[in-house]
């Protein structure tokens, strides 16, 4: 059991050894083109007592989708360092509501070591941080953007909508910035035009824990995901989360096109004229080399 202290009772565990799955991990060349077998053990710390009174599995932490969650993980992008994959795992136990806790040993049975060896493993510890408990928090950039129905209300409601989240608090939004469409195919003049913003938020969410929340406001508001970059009641992006490198199936950090969307640059500037995107330098510079055609909605601030 874990640790208690005077103002919490003991958290109960679930455990998960031996999730066996064919990773890409590893510093050298040949780690990342044959692959070999990674081991998982899990322990997640949570109060099992609410599924317990209601017997739901929905209050309590679904072994069965966590198991498939981090095979995903592990199947995922290639990274060097198991420490690296180990965090990732730790994010994704984390995203789940019940978790507080979360114990992640990564195995690599067959890593390419010299000598005899049994296994070499790494094993982290991770906390959900609490609200108001001055646990440590991120600063978090969001862009939003709406081309169907009630643009401007639409983006109001979202921004309430990250307001009422547990866990994050909205420090600055924008104005808004209309822009044509985007496609893959370039920009599209005949399809509903964009409004854009862009929001600071100070979140002590881990960053797929955020990603989940968000998926959940852009449901509440409509948005199906259909065709890439097709036309959305809502859709909001994870620009920067901090100073944060990383990248997986769900997930890239910080943005990876952030430095060439004057739609996003133009409303960060104005709420952070300083603002900094990693590994590419001033959000100022970044935006002189744009050209995409960005203006000031008459609606103003959302």
């Amino acid at each position: 059991m874990a640790e208690a202290t005077k103002d919490s009772p003991p958290l109960d565990r679930i455990t998960l050894t031996g999730i066996r799955v064919r990773g890409n991990h590893g510093v050298y060349d040949f780690e990342r083109r044959d692959g070999q077998d990674f081991v998982v053990d899990v322990t997640v710390e949570l109060d099992a007592a609410p599924a317990a009174a209601a017997d739901a599995v929905g209050e309590t932490v679904h072994y069965g989708v966590l198991a498939e969650q981090i095979a995903a993980a592990v199947a995922a992008d290639p990274v060097d360092l198991i420490e690296t994959l180990a965090e990732r795992i730790a994010d994704v136990v984390l995203s789940h509501p019940a978790a507080r806790r979360a114990h992640v040993t990564v195995h690599k049975p067959d890593a390419p070591i010299a000598v005899p060896f049994a296994d070499v493993a790494v094993t982290i510890t991770r906390t959900r941080p609490v609200r108001g408990s001055g646990a440590e928090t991120e600063d978090v950039v969001l862009a939003l953007g709406s081309n169907l129905g009630d643009r401007e209300g639409i983006l109001t409601d979202a921004l309430a909508d990250l307001r009422a989240l547990p866990g994050i608090e909205l420090v600055r939004s924008s104005a808004l910035v209309e822009t044509p469409a985007l496609t893959l195919h370039g920009v599209d003049e005949s399809a509903p035009a964009y409004l854009n913003a862009v929001a600071l938020v100070r979140t002590a969410l881990p960053p797929h824990a955020l990603l989940d929340a968000l998926h959940d406001i852009e449901r509440g508001h409509g948005r199906k995901r259909g065709e890439r970059w097709g036309d959305r009641t809502l859709d909001i992006d994870i620009v920067t989360y901090g100073d944060r490198r990383s990248s997986d199936e769900r997930l890239t950090l910080p943005h990876p096109r952030a430095h060439e969307r004057a739609f996003v640059l133009v409303p960060w500037l104005q709420v952070d004229p300083r603002a900094v995107l990693p590994g590419r330098g001033r959000v100022s510079d970044l935006l002189a080399g744009t050209t995409d055609p960005v203006r000031f909605h008459r609606g103003g601030t959302p």
